[in-house]
């Protein structure tokens, strides 16, 4: 369900939406997110001064919450 939604979310901002990957590592407490675009699209993720990067990782948070769990979004190069 996370992954999914980190996955809509990307996919709607970036130009190349094909190129978008995101994969959840399970762990007993937490999951990690890794959310991969293409080069050109790295900035359209994270925004200025990184505000889509935060609001990205705030929903992440608060989804996460509702279902009692802990998640973090790592968004790589």
């Amino acid at each position: 369900m996370l992954r999914e939604m980190i996955e809509y979310i990307a996919k709607s901002l970036v130009d190349n939406p094909d190129e978008v990957v995101v994969s959840e590592i399970e762990g007993e407490q937490t999951s990690v997110i890794e959310l991969k675009v293409a080069k050109e699209d790295l900035g359209k993720v994270i925004g200025k001064q990184g505000r889509t990067a935060r609001a990205m990782r705030t929903l992440l948070s608060a989804v996460s919450t509702k279902a009692h769990k802990r998640s973090v979004l790592e968004i790589l190069e």
